[in-house]
């Protein structure tokens, strides 16, 4: 637990959290807690491995091998009780890049993709700038938490001709770990329309201690036929900048459509430090994930028991699963871009606005809470000062 709370410089290392703040959000003092990276070190044996690959000192093309897949078979058995088979297994640079590209590939300009908003910002984008038509099923919060509103799902599915559906499981940024009951909705409603279904399960790993993640594609090999599943270790083990994504298509027909798209753009593997680093972390950082999810749960314990005594102003989403706390701020009654002002000139703090999640995610924000303890409270701290300071003007 000690080596989380070690205070890691991260400036001048090209990170996009904390060399690119000022950048991104045109201040100089803020403190970072946005976009979904840990302020915590790699698990040591992933260092290792990847420095006994830079010291043999030469780094010619490489790719991912059938030990490669082994690994993550395994990880997926061990982890996540889902036996997959090896040529069910593409892997590319990222899970958003698999994202566009399942758009792209399994979707003609102008068709109908679904998301669920508030939901990661790349969805959406990825939709439009493929030209393919936007369509929305926005998640029913119920002052706590959130629920798929499948009434208004079926709808979509029988008018807009939806042809695939972006689902996020764990869903970023409300936290929610899907329960089997609603996946099975979603399952019936899929197979009855005939939609296909990319799953991202990038935050899989993450889950707290009373939830349990289920796997879409495993919950039948009707629905198995229909889904792209994307899962990486970036978030993980905190791997995001070396670029490895697994991505499983059990449909054979599927999968060759997908990989004659990605020769399409000249992609064939990840890059030689991904694969190192992502084989090392699926065979030797499961008792550092197991420490990471101790940590985490005591940082989201003292989030809470923080807003509840000092800032009972906001309300907690409690995630489920991820690193990433959705925050309810609409009691502060600020349209979302006083709000985002306010958090930025008042309280100095880069949090993701709600608003970039979509609509619904006006008067909300997201904090990273996978940060030494010290770092949070400072956040927490400003936080509350601030809105101090602004209740006594």
């Amino acid at each position: 637990m000690k080596a989380f709370d070690e205070k890691i410089d991260r400036m001048n290392t090209h990170s996009v959290k904390w060399d690119h703040a000022a950048e991104i959000f045109g201040k100089e003092d803020l403190l970072p807690m946005w976009v979904a990276d840990m302020d915590f070190k790699a698990p040591q044996p992933v260092i290792d491995a990847m420095k006994k690959r830079i010291d043999h000192g030469i780094f010619g093309y490489s790719m991912a091998t059938q030990e490669t897949k082994q690994i993550v078979m395994d990880w997926l058995r061990r982890r996540h009780n889902w036996d997959i088979q090896s040529d069910w297994i593409v892997f590319t640079p990222g899970v958003v890049p698999a994202l566009s590209a399942a758009i792209h590939t399994y979707t003609e300009v102008n068709d109908g993709v679904l998301i669920q908003s508030p939901v990661y910002y790349p969805f959406g984008d990825m939709v439009k700038k493929n030209n393919r038509k936007l369509f929305n099923n926005s998640l029913r919060y119920n002052g706590s938490t959130y629920e798929m509103d499948f009434e208004d799902l079926e709808r979509q599915f029988q008018k807009n001709s939806i042809k695939l559906m972006l689902l996020c499981n764990p869903h970023n940024p409300v936290g929610r770990v899907w329960t089997k009951e609603e996946l099975e909705k979603l399952e019936k409603l899929c197979i009855q329309y005939d939609v296909l279904v990319f799953s991202d399960d990038i935050h899989f790993d993450l889950i707290y201690k009373k939830y349990k993640h289920t796997i879409f594609s495993a919950l039948s090999p009707e629905i198995q036929d229909k889904t792209i599943t994307g899962i990486a270790p970036s978030k993980t083990f905190n791997l995001a900048g070396l670029q490895f994504s697994t991505i499983i298509i059990p449909n054979k027909k599927l999968r060759t459509r997908f990989n004659e798209y990605l020769a399409t753009v000249g992609f064939f593997s990840p890059g030689s430090l991904g694969i190192i680093a992502a084989e090392a972390a699926y065979q030797h950082g499961e008792e550092w994930l197991e420490r990471l999810m101790e940590y985490l749960e005591n940082n989201l314990d003292y989030l809470k028991n923080f807003v509840k005594v000092k800032l009972p102003e906001i309300k907690i989403i409690e995630p489920e699963g991820t690193y990433l706390v959705w925050l309810d701020f609409t009691h502060l009654k600020m349209d979302h871009k006083k709000l985002e002002s306010f958090m930025q000139n008042e309280a100095r703090l880069a949090f993701d606005e709600g608003y970039i999640f979509g609509k619904e995610g006006e008067g909300f924000e997201r904090i990273n809470i996978a940060c030494p303890l010290e770092t949070l409270k400072e956040g927490l701290t400003r936080l509350e000062q601030a809105i101090k300071k602004q209740n006594v003007m």
